[in-house]
């Protein structure tokens, strides 16, 4: 079996991966099939995080625009979206056998773990997933900036983000089919063309922790396992 080049990695996910293409909720199936893809990665090495998302259930700066919530509000519902994938993650994860930790930013103390850093590495260490649920813990931060910061926190190698398309395109492949796939770009580039795979809080935070960034397609089977093995998948960001 291969083995990963990098000893610790984390994985954003982002809340559509967990229900089917333009549905909501949470699908068992997606749920499984996402899960599966941790397991296997957990496998050949590396000490794995997870920050997921929660698009599934609803993004806080869209419900305040279309509601009459205030984003603070908002932004909080989305937090404890988090904990409900973050929590279905853990019991299909350890339902195959490996074993796994939540910790949120935000106190739900019945369902899961405060996220205290030197704990989450103490998870790691341990050869458990460490899910990572709550978002930042305030609100006007997505769930992308949340993962640069937890990556940064946590000292990892290679932060994956796992989307829906093959990476990063110089404009949407889904309305513009002469759109270009980019293989490699700098932290620089991604900011100064306004590529928009990721918050500009999240790319200058990997920039400035000298964070490798992969963005591949979770609903590709092997992909994350190749990416680990260093094999070419998706876009990788780094510095120039």
């Amino acid at each position: 079996m291969a083995e990963s080049k990098y000893h610790r990695v984390l994985l954003k996910l982002s809340g559509e991966s967990f229900c089917r293409p333009g549905q909501f909720g949470i699908d068992g199936h997606a749920l499984e099939s996402i899960a599966e893809r941790i397991a296997e990665i957990c496998k050949i090495g590396p000490q794995v995080a997870v920050v997921v998302g929660a698009g599934n259930f609803l993004r806080g700066e869209r419900f305040a625009k279309t509601s009459h919530i205030p984003r603070n509000t908002a932004d909080y519902m989305g937090m404890l979206a988090t904990i409900i994938n973050a929590c279905a993650l853990q019991e299909v994860l350890e339902k195959l056998g490996q074993p796994t930790r939540v910790l949120s930013a935000i106190e739900v103390a019945a369902m899961c773990e405060p996220f205290i850093r030197r704990r989450a590495i103490r998870h790691l260490e341990q050869g458990r997933v460490a899910i990572l649920a709550g978002g930042t813990g305030n609100p006007f931060f997505t769930t992308d900036t949340c993962a640069a910061l937890r990556a940064s926190e946590l000292d990892v190698d290679l932060l994956v983000k796992a989307t829906k398309v093959e990476g990063v395109y110089s404009d949407d492949p889904n309305k513009n089919p002469d759109a270009e796939l980019f293989e490699k770009l700098s932290y620089d580039e991604v900011l100064s063309r306004n590529l928009r795979i990721m918050d500009h809080a999240g790319i200058s935070l990997c920039r400035e922790n000298n964070i490798p960034i992969v963005v591949l397609n979770i609903f590709e089977k092997g992909y994350i396992t190749k990416a680990l093995c260093g094999e070419r998948v998706g876009t990788r960001i780094v510095s120039k």
